[in-house]
């Protein structure tokens, strides 16, 4: 049975590497979530690093999916935002772990999420994703509303211009 959890700074901190595991093997498997190839953990613990960091301050919140007590996926939602933004928050890189996909993890990691960010009163998500990804057609399912697309907003990891696709979700 999957566990869910929300993690503190320090719980962050403690995960770095298993978190740097999930993110390397998403990169490899061609996913385009910021980094480019090649990437190894010693080029994921920074970004960690600056995640646990953001947690510590409630820049951010971290949610991990553990199998078997190992993490095999994690989102986090980012819920700091300017003044007049209070209410919104953006939902970043749902990442599983090629060996745990489908198992749902994906689903309960969103699930999670919009209520981890409800309970601290966030009542609109957004975020994107690349176009023709496989991510892009989990958020539909989950409720989430598709915006529109932007050409070549961002590069796959192993080269080429990909687009993004934006979603939100009102929470309630």
């Amino acid at each position: 049975m999957p566990a869910i959890r929300n993690l503190s700074a320090e719980e962050a901190r403690a995960a770095i590497p298993a978190l740097s595991q999930v993110l390397v093997d998403c990169v490899a498997g061609g996913a385009s979530v910021g980094f480019m190839q090649p990437y190894g953990p010693e080029d994921a613990e920074p970004y960690w690093r600056d995640v646990a960091d953001a947690v510590a301050t409630g820049g951010n919140l971290l949610l991990v999916a553990e199998l078997d007590g190992r993490i095999v996926g994690t989102v986090q939602v980012g819920a700091a935002q300017m003044p007049n933004q209070p209410h919104r928050g953006d939902l970043k890189k749902l990442l599983v772990h090629r060996s745990a996909r489908g198992k749902g993890l994906a689903r309960l990691l969103m699930d999670a999420a919009e209520r981890e960010a409800a309970s601290r009163g966030k009542t609109l998500l957004v975020l994107d994703t690349a176009t023709g990804s496989d991510a892009e057609a989990i958020y539909p399912r989950l409720g989430w509303q598709r915006v529109g697309v932007i050409p070549d907003y961002a590069l796959w990891p192993e080269g080429g211009f990909c687009a993004t696709t934006l979603f939100y979700k009102r929470l309630t």
